[in-house]
């Protein structure tokens, strides 16, 4: 089935989406990380199109999502959170599932503890909730939390061309380096250099700190309403490591937890094997 492409506005901004299969269908909603966009689950919506519902929106400051200035809209995840539920209440989607990646963890799941009720499965793919996925990757990001100027010129090199690239190709065993296309880490990198762009991303590495804080709501909710979990993980991931995939299982015994042979971007060098653990998850889930 096609994929298809709309602009809807929530709260005075443009938020583009990309829309895949029959609404009648159970909906999964994708989530994206940083640096990407809705881009990053082009070839997920292909492969499950023929029996989900799926909606892959672009966060604001990213893609093509309206891109306010840092003086013009507040930038953090509570705000993030905002839009995305509104658009997710403007496209009357009172259920669904929610995959969640990277910056797309602390989004969908805050809504996922404030609304349990709307929430039918996560699915995870380095989308992090335990203090054990943090690795020494994470320590220029902290301390610029603590002090942003003395710290800025570290977390900023982040958002510059090899460590776009570096996001995508670390981890990704020799074998399948070759299923890895440029256009993914250039079209990255494109977005990032919008002027204004790594500002907006500079406030968000400031306000991820805050996330922390959300965790024990995260847990708590996995504790009391026990959704259905497929986490699908690279074990060579280096932004956010094995033990965060592990951790899930502490609140969800019955989590489904695959740790692949990949890095960050496990879509890029195992999108198929990801598709078939979701379809195979998504059937026994929803039934």
């Amino acid at each position: 089935m096609n994929t298809r492409h709309h602009t809807v506005e929530i709260q005075g901004l443009e938020v583009f989406y990309r829309e895949a299969g029959d609404p009648a269908n159970p909906t999964l909603v994708l989530l994206h990380g940083f640096p990407t966009s809705s881009a990053m689950f082009r070839e997920l919506l292909r492969e499950l199109a023929d029996e989900y519902h799926l909606i892959a929106p672009d966060h604001i400051g990213f893609g093509q999502s309206a891109m306010p200035s840092v003086d013009e809209f507040a930038y953090g995840f509570e705000r993030l959170t905002e839009i995305t539920l509104g658009l997710l209440d403007t496209l009357g989607l009172d259920r669904f599932a929610l995959y969640v990646q990277d910056y797309g963890a602390p989004i969908g799941l805050r809504i996922a503890s404030r609304h349990p009720e709307r929430v039918t499965a996560i699915i995870s793919q380095s989308g992090n909730a335990y203090m054990e996925g943090f690795t020494p990757f994470w320590n220029d990001l902290f301390a610029h939390a603590k002090d942003r100027t003395a710290h800025e010129p570290a977390v900023r090199a982040l958002l510059e061309a090899d460590a776009t690239r570096w996001q995508y190709t670390h981890g990704v065993p020799a074998e399948r380096l070759d299923r890895l296309s440029p256009d993914t880490w250039t079209l990255d990198q494109a977005y990032l250099d919008r002027p204004g762009n790594k500002e907006i991303q500079l406030q968000l590495f400031w306000d991820y700190q805050f996330n922390l804080d959300g965790y024990p709501a995260f847990q708590e909710y996995f504790r009391t309403h026990r959704p259905p979990a497929l986490i699908a993980w690279g074990r060579n991931d280096e932004i956010f490591g094995p033990d965060g995939a592990r951790a899930f299982a502490r609140d969800l015994p019955d989590a489904e937890i695959h740790l692949l042979d990949a890095g960050h971007f496990a879509l890029e060098t195992h999108g198929p094997e990801i598709a078939t653990l979701i379809r195979d998850f998504l059937r026994r889930a929803l039934s």
